[in-house]
């Protein structure tokens, strides 16, 4: 499989669904294969590019404003960006797919919210349960379930290496990626 043209992967869901790890496999696979591809995390993105905002309504929407707008730039430049971000509105998920345009992929990365406390290594959840943390996705702040995303990620029903191969398999039904590479063939999750 050879890039073709560029796509902004953007993926959704609560904290501890599986979005960082998901995207980091596929970076990986892309990358070995020699494809142009990064991943940028929410988490990662939150100590540099926007350190600036907090996390109010208007902060989030600005952050995320933000993150389409350099996905859309390595889109354009042919990789493929993987955007591992909460997003918990619809709005902002809706904003971010007409910054991008031709191209945007939305993959809700689901797992109950127990799977997601369960994965909380850093301790958020119990924080946000104690009131320590205000407005906390899935806690104390709203989640607002994709509707009709491009494709669903059940992360606690599916190994990595299965969801990345859906993912790899969106990608070339799109026509960002070709069949021959040294990606291997995809296999289709059962």
């Amino acid at each position: 499989m050879s890039t073709t043209r560029g796509a902004v992967i953007w993926m959704t869901g609560l904290s501890g669904a599986g979005k960082s790890t998901l995207a980091d496999a596929l970076h990986r696979r892309l990358k070995a294969a020699g494809h142009a591809s990064i991943v940028l995390d929410g988490d990662v993105l939150r100590r540099g590019l926007t350190a600036d905002l907090g996390f109010t309504p208007e902060d989030r929407a600005e952050n995320l404003r933000r993150v389409a707008h350099v996905a859309a730039l390595f889109m354009q430049q042919g990789f493929v960006a993987m955007a591992a971000v909460i997003s918990p509105e619809h709005e902002h998920r809706r904003m971010a797919r007409e910054i991008v345009g031709d191209g945007f992929v939305e993959v809700f990365v689901n797992a109950p919210l127990t799977v997601c406390e369960a994965r909380d290594v850093k301790g958020l959840y119990a924080r946000a349960r104690r009131g320590e943390i205000p407005n906390f996705t899935g806690i104390s702040g709203p989640y607002d379930v994709p509707l009709e995303p491009d494709l669903m990620i059940e992360s606690d029903r599916v190994s990595i290496d299965e969801a990345v191969d859906r993912l790899l398999v969106h990608l070339v039904a799109m026509g960002c990626l070709t069949r021959e590479s040294g990606l291997g063939r995809p296999r289709l999750a059962k």
